[in-house]
This record gives structure tokens, sequence and C-alpha cells, in this order.
């Protein structure tokens, strides 16, 4: 019995450890390539700047570059939706949380500016088809069809004006994404200015008039 309880403890501990050398070598490859792009994240880049003497151990946990990313978007989106969700369970009112889904996105850039731009060169320097292999284009689009489906409830009950919901989030994206491909270059970019007069642009956008 002994024996047994100290070959489950010891199976344990490998699992602990092998999830965590996973997430220090995520970690690693979101710094790198936040820092040096997508095209030039290789495993040397990644080994080193995770403190691995060797490009094995991420071969052994990732089956090639594919798989990391993937696992490095999951890691990425993870942390937004907690972020952000976190921020918006605190507003009511249709309003009130487009206002402050601009304050959590743009604060998401101060407190993660690893993942961020990290996630922005994936998006603008993986090849055609790579996205997809990454989970990345169907995360983003159920993103967009739960912010439609909010715009259009905030329709019938006449907070918003008549729009298409579909194009307006499109925008919202864009604008974002523009501010955080700013604020990766302006050591000057103020984030909770840019949230605030994006909120104020779009609150006019999109609020129905007494």
């Amino acid at each position: 019995m002994q024996a047994k309880s100290s070959s489950v403890k010891q199976a344990q501990e490998r699992t602990f450890t092998e999830h965590a050398r996973r997430a220090q070598i995520v970690d690693a490859a979101i710094t790198v390539i936040a820092d040096q792009g997508y095209a030039n994240a290789s495993f040397a880049k990644i080994a080193k700047q995770a403190g691995l003497s060797s490009t094995g151990m991420i071969s052994y946990h990732f089956q090639g570059k594919g798989d990391l990313i993937r696992e490095v978007v999951a890691r990425i989106m993870a942390v937004a939706a907690d972020f952000v969700g976190g921020k918006l369970d605190a507003e009511t009112g249709y309003r009130g949380r487009m206002r402050a889904f601009f304050a959590a996105n743009l604060a998401l850039v101060d407190e993660y500016p690893h993942h961020m731009r990290a996630l922005s060169n994936i998006t603008a320097n993986a090849g055609t088809d790579d996205p997809h292999l990454f989970g990345l284009l169907d995360q983003l689009r159920s993103v967009s069809a739960a912010q439609v489906e909010i715009l259009r409830a905030g329709q019938r009950d006449n907070v918003f004006r008549e729009f298409d919901p579909t194009v307006m989030v499109m925008a919202i994206r864009g604008a974002l994404d523009a501010a955080i491909a700013r604020a990766a270059v302006d050591p000057d970019f103020d984030a909770a200015v840019t949230a605030r007069e994006l909120a104020d642009l779009f609150d006019r956008a999109t609020r129905k008039e007494a």
C-alpha cells in the first residue's frame, strides 16, 4: 500500500512539473514573439528566454512550432477573457458595459503588454492558413458573434439606435486593434485616455437619442 501511495505521489509530482514547464515555455514564447516578432520566434530563442539548456525540452512538450503557438494563443485569449470579463461583471446597462469594454481592453494592454503585442504580431504575420491551425480565428469569431448579439439586444431594448451590429463590431475591433498596435510602438501611449476617447466616440455612434 505504501509503495502504491508513493507511486501515485511521484506521478502527481511529474504531472505538476510538466505543467509548470509547459507554462514556463509558453511564457517565454509570448515574450519572444512580443519583442522579436512571430517570424523570429525560433525554439533557440524561446529556450534561451526560458532558461533551458537546449531546445529539446520544448520539443518534448510541444509537437512543433504550430503546437506551441496554439498554446500561446489559448493562454492569451484565456487571460484576456478573464481580465475583461472581470471588469465587465461590475457594470450594468448596455452603455455602461460598452464604456467598460474599452477601458478593460486597454487596461489589458497596460497589465499584459507582452500578451497583447504577441497576439497582434501572430495575427498580422502568421501565414494565411496558420491562424486556423492555432484556433485564433475561431475564437475571434466567437467573441465577435457574442458582441453582435449584445448590440442587437441593446437595440431591442431601445438603448442603441438602428445600425448593422456586425459592421459596428468590426469598427470597434478595428479601433481596439489599432490602439494596441500604437501602444506597442509609442512610449507615451496613454491607455486610459485612449479608452475614454474611444468610449465617447462609440457611445455617440450607437446610442439612441431621446
